[in-house]
């Protein structure tokens, strides 16, 4: 038995076709058939058949159809004298509040279809592989999907699905163009581009295929087609490459069948949605309207729905739950993210927010932008030309997501917020959906969803605890819970005690405010509670993060982690909590505020401090020890920190490590925003400090400055002279790293004056050499060695032998650069000496790579070439990023110096790549120079001037002037080479001049260089 989707809806036996009947039961078997395997609700159903717009009796319709399609497929099976062996089977089961049509691998086409694609995609695979089961997908295809079934959920269908037969078929045809067999090609992108008149990439591969098999005639009417429907649709030029393509063609130059450079990944397709609500009752008006505003649209802008409502009424639930009915609309993805606007301690900003989705949409943590604008802007570009879901959940105000508003119009906004949020309606079109309490009908029917029988048993009562809930969806489920933990006792007996619990209840001048029953309820359910999670619910209300593992939860109520764990779980079991993730707990914006006003009243002031204090002591122990495992040499230089009674989480491995700084940086930040205050500076100034090399290394310098920004607020708030100058060093190198040399110099130069006044030796070193470091930069080389060597001074003074070691490093760098290279040297092997007494693999590592760039420069290019992969393994082995890029870039730079280029090439894109994901730009022009000057010593002089002129424009960008003149002096060599001597000799005095303004010695030999011009 097969069913076929991607064509007229068929469904199949040994015999021939089955009669469906009416297209409204072909329509139900098509909406079952879309999620196969996937439980499908009746009102998912309804919404499908009717478009969000049922008529009474709809769900009777419903069940009328699937009891036909049962008995249906029950009888053909029948009729085969059963399930014959080998032959797919489908089956149509019942679920709780809905259906399922389970079907084997190969009985639905779509299924079938996805999974061959899916198979087509791995990268293990060889090309001949991949055409054979990419070719078996696309042969799938019968025609239009779901052909003659009417309605915008069939028309969404056939949209989706043909975006993704299009994907398949560009893929299969790149790999038929790699094989050499371009002849297959044109006979199946033709009629694709009909129905895809926009695609430049399907335009681009028809092109090259008709090219190569000779038909330049017809390659040339094609791109004509695609620039008039580009101007006539978008009003837009073709992009780059149709543009080359059709010089080539006009020049009737040989056509490449496929493009040079690599074809750029796929983006990301996030699915941000959290868990669907179970189960989730009525709201069918508000989810019909939501399907009309965010589907049913003319697409020509971004539709935004504001659903907005009471604490407590089910907007979140509305929200997600229409968003998993409709994620089939969204084919490039679903983005979520709570904002917090109504948390009692920090909402989340459109900047956080913002670098969430960003990463999501598959932009390295590093290139980030910094500022919001920026970031803004980026996203806007992620989304371009995307079919996406935006879901911003508990916004505060129009203000908190202006900046999270796509400007595509293929993107859908859904918001969420106990603000009207006219602004959007006035100012951004957005559809406004209030949502109020359940209906009488639909609150008693979650009720019985959650509690059974005791419902029915008692109809009266429950319709009583209905509405003393306000028929709030969130005071109900937590009701619910309560009534199942107490099995034994009846229902009268516990809505007469809620009913007291709610007389009693003075936290809130109620008035006719339903959020009064919320938190009736909430008494209800934390009275029944045990010393140690009632205590630990109040005190839960005071941690400043979104979310909290075991290890702080026991932090914060002071308490065994065994213990708490138990705690946790109770909590979650009454909804008093929800998990968020394995070993994570979260909490209800709501009950958040219910808990810490809780804690106000039962707590005193100093046992809340308490709590809070243990929460920072474990904090900063855990980022102590996360840091130990990835960086134990620099233990020493980080501030000492006691171990907690109550433990940390295991951070035995590097992964570990990371895996918990990546859940707890929200709370770190959180945490950090909070000790800004006068008091507890010394906790925040710790953090920064100590997760300083975390950032700095791993590339998350957007979360540095916000840490950082905080600690040197914190340690000016108290008068902390030594905590600001190690937090404006932080600040300094992150400045550093991300190129704005002028705020890099002012931190560091700031904090030498306070460290001169406070006798802070080793802070004046370690500013001494970082000031020097930004000298070498600018190309200031002689004041650079003076910084260093009254660094080396300072550090011997102090006996710091790991910051002589980072001095001598630094020191012998310029040395060679100003072509002293026996001092150099001197330098380098004293460093490299004291790093392996002190075990610093790190330092030894970056020794190693100095000391190859001089035997390099003398021209010993082996010797340099076996430090350098020395270097790259230590690098490797520790995951420091910049490390390895600027180990594989000079590892290039030896192979060209031993001639072999097309190795060195490679290192250097490799090494390009790293340095771009990390935003490091000195490393991705040195890497961009050594590319050019690889790729010229293979001939590809076209490709060896563009990395050149890449490296100019990065390394002008940062003011860097040696990559500079490095650009310029291999674009000369370039334009020697084919014979341009004139536009040569132009590059070599703008290299001179850089050189000479630098005073580097290497100006002398740019001086010859110019003479033979």
């Amino acid at each position: 038995m097969k069913l076929h989707l991607l064509g007229p809806l068929e469904l199949r036996v040994a015999r021939g076709g089955l009669d469906l009947g009416q297209p409204r039961r072909r329509a139900v078997l098509a909406a079952l058939a879309a999620d196969a395997g996937r439980p499908v609700t009746v009102e998912t159903l309804v919404g499908r058949l009717w478009d969000g717009d049922p008529p009474d009796g709809a769900r009777s319709v419903v069940y009328s159809h699937i009891s036909r399609l049962r008995r249906l497929l029950d009888e053909a099976v029948a009729a085969e004298g059963g399930q014959e062996a080998g032959q797919p089977a489908i089956r149509l089961g019942r679920i709780s509040g809905g259906y399922v049509l389970e079907a084997d691998d190969d009985a639905v086409d779509l299924t079938r279809f996805r999974s061959l694609v899916a198979r087509g995609r791995e990268p293990s695979l060889s090309d001949p592989e991949r055409v054979l089961f990419l070719e078996e997908a696309l042969r799938l295809w019968r025609g239009t999907p779901l052909a003659g079934l009417p309605g915008a959920w069939a028309e969404r269908m056939r949209t989706g699905w043909s975006q993704e037969r299009l994907e398949a078929a560009l893929a299969w045809a790149q790999v038929c163009l790699r094989q050499g067999c371009p002849q297959r090609v044109p006979e199946l992108l033709r009629p694709l581009t009909a129905e895809h008149p926009l695609s430049e990439q399907l335009a681009v591969l028809l092109i090259r295929a008709l090219a190569a098999v000779g038909s330049t005639a017809e390659a040339l009417r094609a791109h004509a087609e695609i620039r008039q429907h580009l101007a006539d649709e978008l009003d837009v030029p073709p992009g780059p490459e149709l543009r080359a393509l059709h010089e080539e063609l006009s020049r009737g130059a040989a056509v490449a069948p496929q493009p040079t450079a690599p074809r750029v990944p796929a983006i990301p397709v996030p699915a941000q949605l959290p868990m669907d609500v179970r189960p989730f009752i009525g709201r069918d008006e508000q989810l019909a309207v939501l399907t009309r505003n965010l589907i049913v649209g003319d697409g020509r802008a971004v539709v935004v729905s504001a659903v907005s409502g009471t604490a407590g009424v089910g907007k979140t639930a509305l929200a997600v739950h229409w968003a998993h009915q409709a994620r089939g609309s969204f084919p490039d993805g679903q983005l979520y993210v709570d904002l917090r606007g109504y948390d009692p301690q920090k909402p989340v900003s459109a900047a956080q927010a913002l670098t969430g989705f960003l990463t999501a949409l598959g932009v390295p943590r590093q290139e980030v932008p910094l500022r919001l604008e920026d970031r803004a802007a980026r996203y806007r570009t992620a989304l371009d030309g995307r079919r996406l879901l935006v879901v911003l959940d508990n916004a505060a105000s129009a203000a908190q997501v202006r900046h999270l508003l796509p400007g595509s119009p293929g993107c859908r906004v859904l918001i969420t917020s106990r603000d009207s949020l006219g602004a959007l309606v006035s100012m951004h079109g957005a559809h406004r959906v209030i949502l109020d309490a359940l209906s009488p009908a639909d609150s008693l029917e979650l009720l019985r969803a959650l509690i059974g029988e005791r419902a029915d048993a008692e109809h009266a009562v429950a319709v009583d605890l209905a509405e003393q809930c306000a028929r709030l969806p969130l005071a109900l489920r937590v009701a619910a819970e309560l009534v199942l933990s107490r099995p034994g006792e009846p229902l009268a007996g516990l809505v007469s005690e809620l009913r007291d619990h709610q007389r009693r209840l003075d936290l809130l001048d109620s008035g006719d405010d339903p959020r009064a029953a919320v938190r009736a309820v909430f008494s209800w359910s934390y009275a029944r509670l045990a010393e140690l999670p009632a205590r630990l619910f109040r005190l839960l209300g005071l941690h400043p993060g979104p979310d909290v593992d075991t290890h702080s939860a026991a932090a914060l109520a002071g308490g065994s982690v065994d213990g708490v764990r138990r705690a946790l779980d109770e909590l979650a079991r009454a909804h008093l909590l929800n998990r968020t993730a394995a070993g994570r707990y979260g909490m209800h914006d709501l009950l958040r505020v219910y808990a810490a006003e809780l804690a106000g009243l039962h707590d005193p002031s100093e046992d809340r401090d308490a709590a809070l204090t243990r929460l920072l002591d474990h904090s900063l122990a855990a980022s102590a020890a996360a840091m130990d495992v990835l960086y134990p040499a620099e233990r020493h230089l980080r501030p000492a920190v006691d171990r907690p009674d109550t433990g940390l989480p295991p951070l035995r491995t590097a992964e570990e490590a990371r895996a918990w700084l990546s859940a707890a940086q929200p709370t770190l930040v959180a945490l950090c925003s909070r000790t800004g205050e006068p008091g507890p500076s010394g906790h925040t100034v710790r953090l920064a400090t100590t997760l300083h090399r975390h950032y700095e290394r791993s590339g998350h310098y957007t979360d540095a400055l916000t840490v950082h920004t905080y600690a040197l607020r914190a340690a000016r708030s108290v008068g902390d002279a030594r905590g600001e100058a190690d937090v404006l060093a932080c600040l300094g190198a992150v400045h550093r790293r991300l190129g704005d040399y002028d705020s890099a110099l002012r931190d560091h130069e700031s904090a030498l004056a306070l460290c001169r006044r406070i006798g802070y030796a080793a802070g004046e070193a370690r500013h001494l050499t970082n000031v020097g470091v930004l000298h070498e930069l600018r190309g200031r080389y002689r004041e650079a060695a003076e910084q260093h060597e009254r660094a080396v001074v300072l550090f011997r003074s102090v006996g710091d032998a790991h910051g002589e070691a980072d001095v001598l490093n630094n020191l012998g760098i310029v040395l060679e650069l100003l072509e002293d290279f026996e001092a150099s040297v001197e330098r380098y092997e004293r460093a490299l000496e004291l790093y392996r007494t002190v075990n610093h693999s790190t330092g030894e590592a970056s020794a190693l790579g100095n000391l190859g760039i001089l035997l390099a420069r003398l021209g010993d290019h082996a010797a340099a070439a076996g430090h350098f992969e020395r270097a790259l393994a230590l690098f490797r082995r520790l995951a420091h990023t910049s490390g390895t890029g600027h180990a594989l870039s000079n590892l290039g730079n030896a192979l060209s110096g031993l001639g072999r280029h097309e190795e060195a090439a490679e290192h250097q894109r490799e090494a390009l790549e790293l340095f771009r994901r990390s935003g490091e730009h000195y490393g991705e022009a040195g890497a961009l120079n050594g590319l050019g000057e690889a790729l010229h010593g293979v001939g590809r002089s076209a490709e060896a001037l563009d990395a050149h002129a890449a490296a100019l424009e990065v390394a002008r960008g940062i003011e860097e002037q040696e990559e500079q003149a490095r650009a310029h002096v291999g674009t000369a060599a370039v334009l020697r080479a084919v014979g341009e001597p004139a536009r040569a000799g132009r590059h070599v005095r703008e290299a001179l001049a850089l050189y000479t303004a630098l005073g580097s010695p290497r100006a002398e030999g740019v001086r010859e260089l110019l003479g033979e011009e």
